[in-house]
């Protein structure tokens, strides 16, 4: 019996130093967060005109980042993997939660995509008006009344009985009010209209650009940020767009893209498979983006030949600020992985046109 129980002992405690190895290996949490490449998706399925599609014979693809919590296996198979990146939590995400991240990475790409849209209008002369579909609560401030009721994504409606179009109109209702006060508010949370009432508090002190301290205020504690829809005069020119699991301003210049190729009924990709990366602005201007590198390798896999990439921005005589160098290192990345694709700079939605239809087809 006693070496039946000195076995049994044996046992569990090899057994706990198992689950305990497996636990520091797979489970304990860093302070890290694994960046590598993501997806090169193709754009067409995302967005969809009233009057119908047109043929692509290629293709025009997003491309996207993939990111992770780092744990004690995958950190030290990012530190010598040549190709995968390693970000502390706080240079991530700052302040946020990775909720908080999530949900205003949704929300800045549903402004890239009306961005995107009235780029597209404008440069095939298609007349547009803004619509205010509300204002989203990007985040919540720890510690404020908001907190207990609203989360991310909520959608303010009214509050009391006024209606809300635009952040800038809360500010305005509330600026009338001060710590104490009652106010009902309604909201839309997933697709019921929903009612409350909070309380006002003093918002956390704020700074100007110079660093001196704002008047204090009241109000709820939330990060609001203006939702907007573009609707073409002509209904049968309306685009839908509709992405799963894609978050940021990245895909911009790809989306104005597919849309102009649509709207125009021309197929700008002649055959090829062309990737690309880059915010845009309603004027058609392209800017930098996040995790080129990664986006590089993701458009290879997917056997892009072309990959549009935002040209590199040099500060000019009085600005601060480290040159932000996509297209370069865009070059870099095709280089070292051996790609044959062919990397181009673009500043504006005009550049990546103008390139395309100087391409010739591709040849069968």
């Amino acid at each position: 019996m006693p070496r039946q129980l000195a076995q049994l002992r044996r046992y569990l405690l090899s057994a706990f130093a198992g689950v305990a190895a497996a636990y520091v290996l797979f489970f304990m949490p860093l302070p890290y967060y694994i960046l590598m490449p993501g997806t090169a998706e193709p754009v067409k399925p995302m967005v969809k005109l009233a009057k119908g599609e047109h043929n692509e014979q290629g293709a025009f693809m997003l491309t996207t980042v993939r990111g992770g919590d780092a744990n004690v296996f995958n950190y030290v198979v990012a530190r010598f993997h040549p190709y995968e990146e390693l970000v502390k939590k706080e240079d991530m995400f700052g302040s946020e939660t990775p909720q908080e991240y999530s949900q205003r990475q949704e929300y800045v790409m549903l402004t890239s995509q009306s961005d995107a849209m009235q780029a597209a209008y404008r440069k095939a002369g298609i007349p547009y008006e803004i619509a205010g579909d509300g204002v989203m609560v990007i985040r919540t401030i720890p510690g404020m009344p908001a907190e207990k009721v609203l989360r991310g994504g909520d959608y303010l409606l009214k509050v009391d009985q006024t209606t809300i179009h635009k952040a800038q109109e809360l500010l305005d209702y509330l600026s009338g009010k001060k710590a104490g006060d009652t106010i009902t508010f309604t909201y839309r949370r997933d697709k019921a209209n929903l009612e409350a009432q909070l309380t006002l508090a003093t918002l956390p002190q704020e700074k100007d650009e110079r660093g001196n301290p704002l008047p204090q205020r009241a109000g709820l504690g939330i990060v609001p940020g203006d939702v907007q829809s573009v609707k073409a005069a002509d209904p049968a020119h309306q685009f839908t767009v509709k992405t799963e699991d894609i978050g940021g301003p990245s895909a911009g210049l790809m989306f104005s893209l597919e849309m102009y190729a649509q709207l125009t009924g021309s197929d700008l990709t002649k055959g090829y498979r062309i990737a690309g990366t880059g915010t845009i602005t309603p004027e058609g201007n392209v800017g930098p983006i996040g995790g080129i590198q990664h986006k590089v390798i993701a458009a290879d896999r997917e056997q892009a030949e072309i990959f549009f990439a935002p040209q590199d921005v040099y500060p000019k005589e009085g600005q601060k600020f480290e040159p932000v160098l996509n297209y370069s290192d865009a070059v870099e990345r095709a280089k070292a992985i051996g790609s044959k694709m062919r990397i181009v700079s673009v500043a504006t939605l005009d550049d990546a046109i103008k390139f395309l239809n100087e391409l010739p087809p591709k040849s069968k």
